[in-house]
Parts: C-alpha cells; sequence; structure tokens
C-alpha cells in the first residue's frame, strides 16, 4: 500500500475507531449489552442519521472487510483443543454429531425460509458455535455481504440474551441433574456471556459444567469452518481440490489454535491477544454498520430473527433427545 493509499484511508479508520471506542466504554453501562453488538448498533445509527463525506468511504470499507478478518486471528488465541478432553469423549462426540448435522440443516433450512442472502447460514452457524465470533470467522469466507453479516450478529445477540434469561426459568421446574442442565445450556446457548449468565443462576456446578462444554463447542470453530466450505462448495468444488482454496485468514486461524493447543504461551500474552481482537471486531462492526440502512434492517431483519428462533429450538430440541443416550 503506497503512502497516498494509507492517507486516503485514515479519515475512515479513524472515525470508526472513535466510534469504536465508545461503543467499548458504554457497554458495561448497558445491561445484557456487549461491544461488538453496540459497535454494530452505533454505526447503524450514524448512517441513518447522518451524511457523511466519501472521503471516509475507502478507510470504512478497509475495516469492514480486512478488519474482520484481522480480529479472528486475535480471537484466535482464545481457542485450545485441550477443553474437548474436559468433557469426555461421549459428549464430545455427540456435540460433534450434532452440530455437523445442524449446519447441513441450516444450509437447508435458510433456502427453505428464504433467508436473504447469506443470513441463515451465518445465523446457523453463530447459534452452533460461539455467536459473533463465529459468523465473524465465517462471513468472509462464503463471501456474506456486510448487510447480511451485520444483520446476522444482531440477531444472535438478540437471541442469545432471550435464551440466557428463558432458559434457567424453563429448566429449573425440571429438576435436571447437574449433567443433564448443563449439556442443555452449554450445549445450545450462543456466546460465552450466555452460557455462563445462564449457567450459574442454576448453581454453581451447573455454572462449571456449562462453560466447559462451551469452550469444546468453541474449540470446534476451526473444523467447522472446513466443514461448512464443503457444505457451500460441494456442488460446485471437488473434495480433493477444495482444501487449497482456503483463505489466508482461515489458514492462520488454524495454524494460531493448533499452536495454542499445544505450547502453554503466556497469560499475559493471551488475554491481550483476546482484548485486541474484541476491538478490531468492534470497530469492524462499527464499519459494517454504517453501512445498513434501516429499510434492510427492517425486511431482513424480521426474516432472520423467525429463521433464529425456528433454528434454535430445532437445535435444542436435538440434543434434549440426546440426553437419554448421554446419561
Amino acid at each position: 500500500m503506497t503512502y497516498k493509499e494509507i492517507r486516503q484511508h485514515v479519515p475512515g479508520i479513524t472515525l470508526v475507531s472513535l466510534v469504536g471506542v465508545l461503543g467499548w466504554i458504554n457497554a458495561p453501562l448497558i445491561p445484557f449489552a456487549n461491544e461488538v453488538i453496540l459497535g454494530l448498533l452505533f454505526g447503524i445509527l450514524l448512517a441513518n442519521l447522518f451524511t457523511f463525506s466519501p472521503v471516509f468511504s475507502p478507510g470504512i470499507k478497509l475495516i469492514s472487510g480486512k478488519g474482520l478478518e484481522i480480529a479472528i486471528l486475535f480471537l484466535s488465541f482464545s481457542i485450545d483443543y485441550r477443553h474437548i478432553g474436559a468433557i469426555g469423549w461421549k459428549t464430545f462426540l455427540f456435540l460433534v454429531i450434532v452440530m455437523a448435522l445442524m449446519m447441513a440443516v441450516g444450509v437447508a433450512l435458510s433456502k427453505r425460509m428464504k433467508c436473504p442472502g447469506q443470513s441463515g447460514i451465518l445465523i446457523s452457524f453463530g447459534t452452533l458455535i460461539c455467536g459473533s465470533s463465529a459468523i465473524a470467522a465465517l462471513a468472509p469466507q462464503i463471501n456474506a455481504s456486510q448487510e447480511d453479516t451485520g444483520i446476522s450478529m444482531a440477531v444472535i445477540n438478540l437471541l442469545g440474551t432471550l435464551f440466557m434469561l428463558v432458559l434457567p426459568i424453563s429448566l429449573v421446574p425440571l429438576l435436571l441433574n447437574p449433567e443433564k442442565a448443563a449439556l442443555l445450556v452449554g450445549g445450545s446457548l450462543h456466546a460465552v456471556g450466555n452460557v455462563a449468565g445462564a449457567g450459574y443462576s442454576m448453581g454453581q456446578e451447573v455454572g462449571e459444567l456449562s462453560v466447559t462444554i462451551k469452550l469444546a463447542r468453541i474449540a470446534l470453530l476451526s473444523p467447522a469452518l472446513v466443514w461448512m466450505q464443503f457444505l457451500m462448495h460441494k456442488s460446485s468444488v471437488s473434495t480433493t481440490s477444495f482444501k487449497f482454496k482456503l483463505p489466508w485468514y482461515l489458514l492462520g486461524f488454524l495454524l494460531i489454535t493448533l499452536i495454542n493447543s499445544l505450547i502453554d504461551l503466556p497469560e499475559i500474552f493471551l488475554d491481550n491477544a483476546k482484548l485486541s481482537g474484541e476491538f478490531i471486531l468492534t470497530i469492524a462492526m462499527v464499519a459494517i454498520g454504517m453501512k445498513i440502512r434501516f429499510r434492510e434492517l427492517l425486511k431482513s431483519g424480521k426474516k432472520g430473527l423467525v429463521f433464529g428462533l425456528v433454528f434454535y429450538l430445532l437445535f435444542f430440541g436435538v440434543l434434549a433427545l440426546g440426553l437419554p443416550l448421554l446419561f
């Protein structure tokens, strides 16, 4: 990139970074919100309330695209395959089978329900793995539009918060043992924060087991990305050639997660990498939000919300049906 090109990107990068900092600062003050969803909402509001000079466009475009990919590289340092061993082979195998099948269901159901663009696929993937981070990882891989990415994250965060509140109320009267309750909470809820909020509200043991199961789901992100690419391309790309078409950031993602699982990296390094990834993801969501119009959000958001609700209930139902097999 030349000096002239760098100068062209500075105004847009500065703008989305400042708005991202605003979302970052305010997130702890707003119940059930996080910096990623606030960044998205602030971006949408700015885009619909103000008209910005074209001078900001190059920087906004760069952050909304490459920003997502760089954020995922940083966030990959939080994935450790050793969490898989902590839940036992039987539970792990069950989760792998269910998630692999539900990804195929998500692809088919999104077409069946006529979800706009790639939003249904992103919502189903975010539901199955780890919410916003999973969507951010998948979106560039399948060339999802920024509107689909933003709407999918909004749907995931809304449903994750909703079911974090509803699930404990629904499960407590059933008097499930901690293992069963933890599988339903940690195995189904969207983000780690949702799992921790719901699990610990049902007791210390349920909370600890739920988070452990959730971490094992997150550790499946790498193979899940490869499996999803296969599902998306199986009709046009052979299995032999598709593995060589993985995008650069996904190859880096796989390498980092492997290193992180084999070597105990310094805790301060891992914490800073995670913090950096979350901040870059926040400003990327600001940039994505600035490309979404209310009309598009209302039209696509309603369909995405209905799809997300249906898909989550299907996913939860499959997990519930599997309880007798595991316990």
